[in-house]
C-alpha cells in the first residue's frame, strides 16, 4: 500500500533502463494518481493489516472489519484464494462474500465507473457483457445514482453524432430506466429519448429500440401507452426495414392486453390483417413470427373478429399448416439451390409453429367445430414429413386430448399414428403424457367413470408393444426407460387378460436380457404393479413362481440381483402380508449366495424386508431372519460384504418393530399397509364374483362386461356405513337373506377400489392408497356387517380362521409361502438360489455368469 518515493525515477538517466525521454513523460501521468491518492496516518492506520496473517486470514478479516475498498480488493482477488486454497476459500471467505456484499457507495465508486468506460468496447462480444452486467446492476442502485451517472449522460450518448452501437446500448438501457421512475421524469426526460430513437436514420436503431417499446409501455402506464407507444409503433410497423417491421409485429402481439377493444379493432387488426396478406405476397421474413404469435392474436382478438373475418384468419392458419408441401420444385435431391433448401427451412418452422399453436386454434373455433373445421389440419400435422413438425403435434395431443373432451375419440387414429412414427424422438415426446391421454380415452374425455371406449380402438395394443420393441432396439435407452415407466398405467385402460398375454412375459424378458439396469429396473417395476392388479388367481401365482424361480433362483448372479430390486418393489407396492407369504423366504435365501454382489445387495435391503414382519405373528420369520444375520457375521469372508453386514446389524438392532396390535406411532405406515391389503382382498372377491356370475349366466362373460354390469350396480362410497370393523374373530354369520346384500356391497367395494386406485400420478400407488386411507380404520371395508373380510382368502392375510378360506381361491401351483403364525414354512435349501455348479465368491463385478 506504500507508494514508491518520488524520487525513485530521478536516479535513472536519460539512457537508462527506461529508454527514452518520452517513457519518463508517461512514468509522470501515472505517477500524478497515485500522488493524489496519499493518505493520512489516520486513513493509514486503519488500512494497515497484520502482516503474519494468511491470504485466508486477511481475507476474513478485509470483509468482516475492513474498509469498502479493501473488501472489493478481496472480492477480485477470489480467482487466486480459489486456486491457492479452494477448501478454506470456500468454507470460510465465500460466506462472508455473500453475508458481507459490496455497500451501493463503494460498487458506484468502484465497478460502476469501470462498466460504463468498456460499453463502447471496439469488440462487440465485451461490450455486450459489461452491457448485460449493468442492466443487472440497474435493478439495485438508488434512483440518484441511475440518475447522475446513467440517465444524465444517455442524453449525449443517443444523439445521432454517436456511433451505432452508442445508440443501441442507449436504447437497451432507456428499455430498463423506464420501471426506475416517476411518471413525470419518464414523460419529461426518457420519452424524448425514445422518440428520437424510434426515427433513428438507422434500421438497427429503430429495430431495437421499438423492441423495448414494450418494457416502457409496462413502465409508463395504459395511457400513456396509447398516447405515445401505440403511435410510434404503428409507424414501425410500415417502416422501410423488415426486421423493424417484424419489431413492431412481435411487440405488438404482446401489448395486445393493455391496449383496450376500441384501439385492437380500429387500430391493431387492420394491422395484422395487412401483415397476413403482405407475408404471403412480398414479405416471407414474417411468415415465423406471425406463425409463432398466432396462439396470443387469437386470444388477443378473441371477440373483435366479425364471422368473415373470423373465417379468414382459420384459412389463413390451415394455409400455414400445410405451407410447402404442395409445392414441387423439380429438381435432384442432391442438386436442390441453396435458395430453395433455405425456403423449405423456413417452411418447416413455419409448420412447427402452427403444430405449437394448435391448441389455441381449438379454442378459437370452438372444440365442438372441431372435426368439421380443424380435423383434417390435425390429420396433416400427425403425418407431416417432418420430424420437427410431428415432435411438436405430439407434445401437444395431450391438451388437445382435454379440450376435444367427448370428442376425443376423434384422435384415436393419431394416437395410433403417432405411436408407431419412425422417430424415436416423436415417441418421446408423446409418452411424456402418455396415462393421461390412455385415461382420456379410455372415460371418452368426461370425469365421471363409464364403459371403456378403447374397445373401438383395436389397434391400440399392437401399437403399444411395437413402440416398446422399437424403442427396445435403439440406442435411446432412456426413450426405452420412460417407456416402461409409463405401461403402468395400463391396468386402468385395459383388460387384465390383455396385459397378461402381451405385456407380462415382454417384462420377463426385459428384466433377464436387457443391458441397461435403469430399463431393467423400469420393466422390474411395472411388472409388479400388473401382478399388482391382476384379477385372475392363476395368473397371479404363475407370475409370482417365475419370479422366484427364473430371477430369485436363476444362474446368472445378474438375474439374482434384479430379483432382489423385484423384492424391493413388492414391498413399495404390495401389503407386508403379500411379501411375507410368497418373498420373504426366497429373498433371505440370498444370504447363502455364492456371489459377494448378491449377498452385498441383500444386506441393503434387510432393514426394509425386517419391516415387513408384524410380531407376534411373524415371530418365526423373524427368527429365520435373525438366523440368516448370525450367520453372515460369523462365515462371510468377503471383507467388503462383511463391513456392510455390520453395520446392517447395527440398523437392525435399532429398528422397532410393527405389533399386531394398534400402535399409534406406526399409524399411518399400519393404516397405508392396511389399505393395501384390503385392495388385494378386493381383487379376489372381484375374480370369486366374476365366476359365479360366469356360472349362474352359463355363458362366459368378459372383463368389460362385468365391469359394466359392476358399475351399474354402484353406489357412492360415501353412503357406506362408516362403522364396521375391519375383521371379527370367529366364524362367518351369513345367513341366506343377507347373502345379496353382502355380493352387492363386495361389488360397491371392487368399484371403489377402482375408481382409487389409478387417480394419482401413474406408477406411485402409495399416493393412491393414502388418499382413501384416510377415513381410518373402520370404514375401510364397508357394507359386510360381522362378516370378516380377510376369511375370503388365505392365511396369508393376517386372518385367524385358516378353515373358512374358500377352495376356489387356493393356487393351483405350489409356490415358497410363509404362512402367518402356524410355522409352516419352506424348507430353505428348496427356495435357494445357488447355482448348480460350485462358483467362486469373489467377483464383485457384473459378468453374464458368475
Amino acid at each position: 500500500m506504500h507508494p514508491p518515493p518520488p524520487a525513485a525515477a530521478m536516479d535513472f538517466s536519460q539512457n537508462s533502463l527506461f529508454g527514452y525521454m518520452e517513457d519518463l513523460q508517461e512514468l509522470t501521468i501515472i505517477e500524478r494518481p497515485v500522488r493524489r491518492s496519499l493518505k493520512t496516518p489516520e486513513e493509514i492506520e486503519r488500512l494497515t493489516v497484520d502482516e503474519d496473517l494468511s491470504d485466508i486470514e486477511r481475507a476474513v478479516y478485509l470483509l468482516s472489519a475492513g474498509q469498502d475498498v479493501q473488501g472489493t480488493s478481496v472480492i477480485a482477488n477470489l480467482p487466486f484464494l480459489m486456486r491457492q486454497n479452494p477448501t478454506e476459500t470456500l468454507r470460510r471467505v465465500l460466506p462472508k462474500v455473500r453475508d458481507e456484499s459490496v455497500s451501493i457507495h463503494a460498487y458506484t465508486h468502484s465497478f460502476l465507473q469501470v462498466i460504463l468506460l468498456h460499453l463502447e468496447h471496439r469488440d462487440t462480444g465485451v461490450s455486450n457483457a459489461w452491457l448485460e452486467t449493468l442492466l443487472s446492476v440497474i435493478e439495485v442502485l438508488p434512483k440518484e445514482t441511475l440518475r447522475h451517472e446513467i440517465l444524465n449522460p444517455l442524453v449525449s450518448k443517443a444523439q445521432l453524432s454517436q456511433t451505432v452501437q452508442s445508440r443501441l446500448v442507449s436504447c437497451k438501457i432507456l428499455g430498463k430506466l423506464t420501471n426506475k421512475f416517476d411518471a413525470h421524469t419518464i414523460k419529461r426526460e426518457i420519452l424524448p429519448l425514445v422518440k428520437s430513437l424510434c426515427q433513428d436514420v438507422e434500421y438497427e436503431v429503430r429495430s431495437c429500440m421499438c423492441r423495448q417499446l414494450e418494457n416502457i409501455a409496462q413502465g409508463i402506464g395504459t395511457e400513456l401507452t396509447k398516447n405515445v407507444v401505440l403511435p410510434e409503433l404503428i409507424e414501425l410497423s410500415r417502416d422501410e426495414g423488415s426486421s423493424v417491421r417484424l419489431a413492431a409485429f412481435e411487440t405488438l402481439v404482446n401489448l395486445l392486453d393493455i391496449f383496450d377493444t376500441d384501439d385492437r379493432s380500429q387500430t391493431i387488426l387492420p394491422l395484422v390483417k395487412s401483415f397476413c396478406e403482405k407475408s404471403f405476397k412480398a414479405d416471407e421474413s414474417i411468415l415465423i413470427s406471425l406463425s409463432f404469435h398466432l396462439g396470443k392474436l387469437c386470444h388477443g382478438l378473441y371477440g373483435i373478429f366479425t364471422p368473415d373475418q373470423h373465417l379468414r384468419f382459420l384459412e389463413f392458419y390451415k394455409k400455414l399448416c400445410t405451407l410447402g408441401l404442395q409445392q414441387e420444385n423439380g429438381h435432384n435431391e442432391n442438386q436442390i439451390p441453396p435458395q430453395i433448401l433455405e425456403q423449405e427451412k423456413k417452411y418447416i418452422s413455419v409448420r412447427k409453429n402452427c403444430a405449437y399453436n394448435f391448441p389455441a386454434m381449438i379454442v378459437f373455433v370452438d372444440p365442438k367445430n372441431f372435426h368439421m373445421e380443424l380435423y383434417s389440419t390435425f390429420f396433416c400435422l400427425c403425418h407431416d414429413p417432418e420430424v420437427p413438425v410431428r415432435y411438436t403435434i405430439a407434445i401437444c395431443f395431450y391438451e388437445v386430448s382435454k379440450l376435444l373432451n367427448s370428442g376425443v375419440y376423434l384422435i384415436h387414429k393419431e394416437l395410433i399414428t403417432l405411436l408407431q412414427d419412425e422417430s424415436l424422438e416423436v415417441l418421446d415426446a408423446l409418452i411424456d403424457h402418455l396415462p393421461e391421454i390412455l385415461e382420456l380415452m379410455s372415460t371418452g374425455g368426461e370425469s365421471s367413470v363409464q364403459e371403456n371406449k378403447l374397445s373401438s380402438l383395436p389397434d391400440l395394443i399392437p401399437a403399444l408393444t411395437a413402440a416398446e420393441q422399437r424403442a427396445a432396439a435403439s440406442l435411446k435407452w432412456r426413450t426405452h426407460e420412460k417407456l416402461l415407466q409409463k405401461y403402468a398405467c395400463l391396468p386402468h385402460v385395459i383388460s387384465s387378460d390383455q396385459i397378461y398375454y402381451r405385456f407380462l412375459q415382454r417384462m420377463f424378458t426385459i428384466m433377464m436380457t436387457n443391458n441397461v439396469l435403469p430399463v431393467q429396473k423400469a420393466a422390474s417395476r411395472t411388472l409388479c404393479i400388473f401382478l399388482r392388479y391382476n384379477r385372475k388367481q392363476e395368473q397371479r401365482h404363475e407370475v409370482i413362481q417365475k419370479l422366484i424361480e427364473q430371477l430369485g433362483q436363476g444362474k446368472s448372479y445378474w438375474n439374482r440381483l434384479r430379483f432382489l430390486d423385484t423384492c424391493e418393489f413388492i414391498i413399495e407396492i404390495f401389503s407386508k402380508s403379500f411379501f411375507c407369504k410368497y418373498f420373504f423366504l426366497p429373498a433371505i435365501e440370498l444370504t447363502h449366495d455364492p456371489v459377494a454382489n448378491v449377498r452385498m445387495k441383500l444386506c441393503y435391503l434387510l432393514p426394509k424386508v425386517k419391516s415387513t414382519l408384524k410380531i407376534p405373528a411373524d415371530k418365526h420369520l423373524l427368527q429365520q431372519l435373525e438366523m440368516c444375520v448370525r450367520k453372515l457375521l460369523c462365515q462371510e469372508k468377503d471383507k467388503d460384504v462383511l463391513a456392510i453386514v455390520k453395520r446392517t446389524v447395527l440398523e437392525l438392532d435399532r429398528m422397532e418393530m410393527s405389533m399386531d396390535a394398534f400402535q399409534k406411532k406406526f399409524y399411518e405406515k399400519d393404516l397405508l399397509d392396511q389399505e393395501k391389503e384390503r385392495e388385494e382382498l378386493l381383487l379376489l372377491e372381484m375374480e370369486q364374483l366374476e365366476k359365479e356370475k360366469q356360472q349362474n349366466d352359463g355363458r362366459p362373460m368378459s372383463d368389460k362386461m362385468f365391469e359394466k354390469k359392476r358399475r351399474d350396480t354402484k353406489t357412492p362410497t360415501q353412503s357406506l356405513p362408516k362403522n364396521i370393523p375391519i375383521s371379527v374373530p370367529g366364524p362367518s354369520s351369513v345367513t341366506p337373506s343377507t347373502s345379496k346384500e353382502i355380493k352387492k356391497s363386495k361389488l360397491i367395494r371392487s368399484q371403489s377400489f377402482n375408481n382409487q386406485a389409478f387417480h394419482a400420478k401413474y406408477g406411485n400407488l402409495e399416493k393412491c392408497a393414502s388418499k382413501s386411507s384416510t377415513t381410518g380404520y373402520t370404514t375401510s371395508v364397508s357394507g359386510l356387517g360381522k362378516t370378516s373380510v380377510l376369511s375370503l382368502t388365505d392365511d396369508s392375510f393376517r386372518t385367524r380362521n385358516a378353515s373358512s378360506v374358500p377352495s376356489s381361491f387356493s393356487p393351483n401351483t405350489p409356490l415358497p409361502s410363509t404362512s402367518r403364525g402356524t410355522g409352516n414354512s419352506v424348507d430353505p435349501k428348496s427356495s435357494g438360489s445357488k447355482d448348480t455348479q460350485p462358483r467362486k465368491a469373489t467377483l464383485k463385478s457384473r459378468k453374464s455368469n458368475p
